[in-house]
């Protein structure tokens, strides 16, 4: 008879459950490790890249074939000679290869026994601002690096100015190279004391200098032997310790945006998002913003089940014991220290597009989950970061930073940048192409904010619609110069007198005698222009009129702004097509000849864009009818 071992005797099976077991105890320990989100940054050449990849290398992050991969690319494109260039780890781009710089931000994640990271590499050039922006933004600390050999650069200061203007409060100055200066004390000592002089003097009161070569591997993990004379933090064991921007969160006071409405069923209801700030827990008082609604939670809802508590940087869902609104965008905080709700503000502006900034353009304004219409005015300066200086600006341009006032089409829940990157931090969207445009922080709302409310009037829109036996309109008319704006603007105001119609016809160049007569015609003009005669046009309606404007209004954007001023349904495009050739031919007034010669500026269609209606409520296309049958045409439209 065969003797035989039982499944928990067998050592197979008992080698295989220790395996598992170790496993789970591993994972379980990896997923509450804290995440340190970081940057590295400087000027170009300092070594960024290389410290990356030196940091992944040493935290066993790379695998055979990676490491086999890196040793043949460094040997064909490498820097560093027949040793491996670790910089290749990080710059994936074959243009960054083929430069040797940094162009994107690529991010990178390792891990070590003590903590998970997630760090980005940023670009060098002055041109990659933007890029270094967008990898700051989420960043704990950053990690700005120095080549020993040259000091304090512009791009240095630069970086240090951008991570203090983002709110990083971690900053470690890394002089790197020190292999290439032979460790000498006296260079690191030089430049600690210009970097802490400039430092001093834009509001960074606390940074940890550390003296490192990224290609030799000096006080990267382990102490260096080559710097017996610096006694602090290895770069490793520094990132492993310093606190992380969610630890601070949670002790302040409690805020969380509303991200959706969880309504799986009849019989539950909750508000779910990612806790910003703060601790909350079931029996805490709470309020809803804007509205100002109170109640207090009754539970705190996750996948795995209802917590005691929750803290900044959970994703939870919250029901609340009373029936009261709440919605996305809307933000849950304490109900005896909310934040403010506002809808003017001083921010200052990070511009990231190609195309300069057009004060007084409505661009979408999304600000933690809520989204809002937004106007930027002309900046009160832009800021010099080279040298920190004032200096004075109509617009901004790629890369440029300024601070300007801006207004919302209503209120949004805010807490100064400062206090709250959440709440405080904001991106702006073009309208027309859905592009991100520029980053801001907020730094605090205008007392007009708290002190101008709108004043309630017993007589209403309707009642003075009602008295002129109407409903009120505005009819848009836009098309080039020469198109034929005026002449059947004037023609369908003069049909509806007839038919006993209350109107007002705004006409762009009477407009510019008196209303804009401070207006030129650059594209920021242009925006502002079409932003006045938007809220007079408004303002016409709601006294009940029909209101009949005749203006170029060359962009797409503001005209859809005016259109979102008025009621649904009232203002109505009228599109008068005419070719340039024929506009040009037809040159009433001179115009196009004298911005063909090039004494008349920015002339729409010639230096200028037009940017042509897409779906206009009425086309007009003046080559097939007559401007006395094209006002027949609208005046049926408008009145059927």
């Amino acid at each position: 008879m065969t003797d035989t071992l039982s499944q928990s005797e067998d050592p197979i099976y008992q080698t295989d459950t220790l395996i598992a077991e170790d496993i789970d105890k591993y994972l379980e320990v990896h997923q509450h490790k804290t995440m340190l989100r970081f940057i590295t940054c400087g000027s170009v050449d300092d070594g960024k890249s290389t410290l990356i990849g030196r940091l992944l290398y040493d935290s066993k992050m790379i695998f055979e074939d990676q490491l086999e991969a890196l040793q043949a690319d460094s040997k064909k494109v490498g820097t560093q000679g027949q040793e491996i260039d670790f910089a290749l780890l990080v710059d994936g781009l074959a243009a960054e290869r083929e430069q040797g710089i940094t162009i994107d931000v690529a991010y990178r994640f390792f891990g070590t026994e003590k903590r998970k990271f997630i760090v980005a590499d940023t670009p060098g050039h002055e041109q990659y601002t933007r890029n270094m922006v967008t990898g700051a933004s989420t960043a704990d600390l950053a990690v700005i690096l120095v080549d020993a050999r040259k000091g304090v650069l512009v791009q240095t200061r630069r970086h240090s100015y951008l991570a203090h203007l983002i709110g990083i409060k971690n900053i470690v100055l890394a002089i790197n190279k020190m292999d290439l200066v032979d460790y000498d004390q006296a260079v690191y000592d030089g430049i600690l004391k210009d970097y802490t002089e400039f430092a001093t003097s834009i509001g960074i009161d606390h940074f940890v200098p550390i003296p490192i070569s990224g290609f030799r591997g000096d006080n990267i993990t382990t102490p260096s032997e080559n710097t017996p004379w610096y006694k602090g933090p290895t770069l490793m064991e520094h990132l492993e310790t310093v606190e992380v921007n969610s630890a601070a969160d949670a002790d302040k006071p409690f805020r969380m945006p509303v991200q959706w409405v969880n309504r799986p069923n009849l019989d539950f209801r909750g508000f779910s998002g990612l806790i910003a700030t703060g601790t909350v827990k079931p029996g805490d008082a709470v309020r809803v913003l804007p509205s100002g609604k109170t109640s207090t939670i009754s539970r705190i809802v996750t996948l795995e089940g209802d917590l005691d508590q929750a803290v900044a940087g959970q994703s939870v869902t919250l029901c609340f014991a009373d029936e009261i609104d709440c919605s996305r965008g809307d933000v849950i905080a304490l109900a005896d220290n909310p934040p403010q709700a506002a809808d003017q503000f001083e921010a200052t502006i990070v511009w990231m597009a190609d195309e300069e900034m057009l004060p007084g353009r409505s661009y979408w304004l999304k600000i933690g989950t809520q989204t809002v219409t937004a106007t930027v005015q002309q900046p009160k300066y832009q800021v010099n970061v080279n040298t920190m200086e004032h200096l004075a600006a109509k617009t901004l341009d790629l890369n440029a930073i300024g601070v300007a006032n801006l207004s919302t089409d209503r209120q949004i829940v805010f807490e100064p940048y400062a206090q709250n990157r959440t709440l405080g931090g904001f991106i702006l969207v073009d309208k027309i192409t859905n592009a991100t445009v520029a980053a801001g922080m907020l730094q605090f709302s205008l007392r007009r904010a708290q002190n101008v409310h709108w004043q309630a009037t017993d007589v209403s829109r309707d009642f003075h619609a009602g008295l002129k036996n109407q409903k009120p309109a505005v009819l848009w008319f836009t098309g080039l110069s020469g198109a034929g704006k005026s002449t059947i603007a004037n023609l369908v105001e003069k049909k509806l007198a007839r038919m006993n119609r209350h109107t007002f016809l705004l006409d762009g160049d009477n407009v510019r005698h008196g209303l804009n007569k401070d207006l030129g015609f650059t594209d920021a003009d242009r925006v502002e222009n079409i932003r006045r005669v938007g809220e007079v046009a408004r303002l016409m309606t709601d006294a009940g009129l029909i209101v009949i404007t005749a203006f170029i209004s060359p962009f797409r954007s503001e005209r859809d702004m005016v259109r979102s001023m008025m009621q649904p349904g009232e203002f109505i495009e009228v599109h008068i097509d005419t070719s340039l050739a024929e506009a040009e031919a037809r040159d009433v007034k001179g115009l196009y000849k004298q911005a063909r010669s090039g004494t008349l500026k920015n002339f729409t269609g010639i230096d200028s864009p037009y940017e042509a209606p897409q779906d206009p409520e009425i086309h007009i296309d003046t080559a097939g009818m007559t401007a006395e049958e094209a006002a027949d045409a609208i005046v049926a439209r408008l009145i059927p």
